[in-house]
């Protein structure tokens, strides 16, 4: 069967789910989309992926996860049959354990199949199950498919002891659903607030009904970084949806991304993203993507 008919960057943004592969050409220029994707490296000696600032050389069974709003780019690697899964940031967002999942595993990108055998073979399985429903002409495929995505998560999520040993389970075990909320709750005020007079650690703290430290020590083990990192990240995804879609000046970009300066904001792009402001821009000038929605 030809699959490159399914081979869908853009996926109708009404759609939870999609799949492609079948895909000759071995490469894919950087970019990003507010979706997130699974791949599941194929076949060959040579399979190079780029995400951020971070290039893998990568084997047949290694898994890349790419998190909506990522820079990432397929240097060289084998699309013909991989499998690439794309997932709504909408519908992992719409479920409090899948967002937990989310913010959890936002600076995981690659599970190799060397260090992680028997995790990365359970992943692959469900994703091949993925692959045979979404294929077919049943009409409850998307269903189907994101309840294996849910099961793909949840499996991953199983093994997370492989990811942070240096997490206190004992500690980690005593938050409450009630408390992560809290802090779910606080990252999506953020995220709808970038702009607000104190988004300190302290107000954030306070918003949430816990110390100061003790939001401190949560917000490292549920996201995988600090806050500031994680508030600069934040800024950084509003920064670079403004830049590749509306012909604002650089100046309102970094005021309505919360950048308190254009020096500031200059400098925490380049030190993430490995390029200017401006730079980044013009990846997407000429590509009919300014201005308006993405597609």
């Amino acid at each position: 069967m030809d699959y490159s008919q399914y081979e869908i960057y853009d996926f109708d943004s009404y759609s939870a789910f999609n799949m492609s592969t079948g895909y000759k050409e071995r490469s894919y220029q950087m970019h990003w989309h507010s979706y997130g994707e699974i791949m599941l490296v194929g076949p060959g000696d040579t399979n190079i992926y780029q995400v951020n600032q971070n290039t893998y050389s990568l084997v047949p069974g290694d898994l890349v996860m790419i998190w909506p709003m990522e820079m990432h780019a397929i240097i060289d690697a084998d699309r013909q049959e991989s499998l690439v899964i794309q997932f709504s940031n909408a519908f992992m967002n719409s479920l409090f354990d899948l967002q937990r999942i989310m913010h959890f595993y936002r600076n995981l990108h690659v599970i190799c199949i060397k260090a992680h055998p028997e995790l990365t073979t359970q992943l692959g399985s469900i994703a091949y199950k993925m692959k045979d429903i979404f294929f077919s002409d049943e009409p409850d495929r998307e269903l189907r498919c994101c309840m294996l995505l849910m099961e793909f998560m949840l499996t991953l999520d199983r093994h997370r002891s492989e990811f942070a040993p240096e997490l206190d389970e004992e500690i980690h075990s005593s938050y409450t659903d009630d408390i992560m909320r809290r802090m779910i709750s606080v990252a999506d005020y953020i995220k709808n607030n970038l702009t607000a007079d104190d988004l300190s650690q302290t107000a954030m703290a306070e918003m949430a009904g816990i110390s100061k430290d003790y939001f401190s020590r949560i917000f490292k083990n549920v996201t995988g970084m600090n806050y500031s990192k994680w508030l600069n990240t934040i800024r950084l995804e509003k920064a670079t949806e403004l830049l590749a879609y509306h012909d604002r000046t650089l100046t309102e970009i970094a005021m309505l991304s919360g950048f308190q300066s254009i020096p500031s904001f200059n400098r925490v792009f380049r030190s993430e993203k490995g390029m200017s402001p401006s730079e980044y821009r013009s990846l997407f000038a000429g590509n009919g993507k300014r201005k308006g929605n993405p597609s």
